[in-house]
């Protein structure tokens, strides 16, 4: 049980040293060689884990997709509507960015085209079919515009989600981004929620910015 112990304690070192690595120089920049020295494992116990470089990248893609399918689910069962949901998902998965690096290194991998293996499925059909499902659900509930296009709305938040974060942390501190998320926010809410319901999310955006930013 030990040994056991210890090989997931090393296979855990190891992918946050290669997602600090992906994250920071991108995929195509990080050698293994450069993975082993900033894990402080030998070679060895590398391979022992990951045949090559690609199996990293899919282990923190993994574990991406785990994360926001648990997030999912959490949320799900705690009495939300469907579009505050969809908004909690967003700001939490942003949280969960600056606490460690593999996420952000699976943001990284998902827009560098780093090929994803079946049958995980890219994060980006991911994050879409689950904004589909909450916004199918938001306009059965009247906050989203009974005519609006879901699959358009869906496609448009994740393009604003991953165009949100990759801009403000090439050009702004880590700190700025909830209130750039907040303000895409304030933008999809003016477009698709019904005048007699958006002060109630816009609000809500504004309070899930300040939680997210004092994490």
């Amino acid at each position: 049980m030990a040994r056991q112990l210890r090989a997931e304690q090393t296979r855990a070192t190891i992918v946050d040293a290669a997602a600090d690595l992906f994250d920071r120089h991108g995929y195509e920049s990080t050698s293994l060689s450069e993975i082993v020295a900033h894990a402080g494992v030998t070679k060895g116990a590398l391979y022992f884990h990951f045949a090559a470089k690609e199996d990293l990248a899919h282990a923190i893609m993994e574990i991406q997709s785990s994360t926001l399918r648990r997030l999912a689910g959490e949320l799900s069962g705690r009495g939300h509507t469907s579009l505050e949901a969809l908004m909690r998902i967003t700001f939490g998965m942003a949280r969960l960015c600056e606490e460690g690096p593999v996420l952000r290194a699976g943001l990284r991998l998902a827009t560098a085209g780093v090929p994803v293996r079946s049958p995980l499925p890219h994060p980006f059909t991911e994050w879409r079919e689950i904004a589909t499902s909450r916004l199918l659900d938001a306009v059965r509930q009247s906050d989203v515009h009974p005519d609006i296009d879901v699959d358009s709305v869906a496609h448009t938040l994740v393009c604003s989600i991953v165009g949100t974060r990759v801009v403000s942390g090439t050009l702004e501190p880590a700190g700025r981004h909830p209130r750039r998320l907040a303000q895409m926010w304030h933008i999809l809410i003016r477009g698709m929620v019904p005048v007699t319901r958006r002060a109630r999310y816009v609000t809500l955006a504004a309070r899930l910015e300040r939680e997210t930013a004092t994490v």
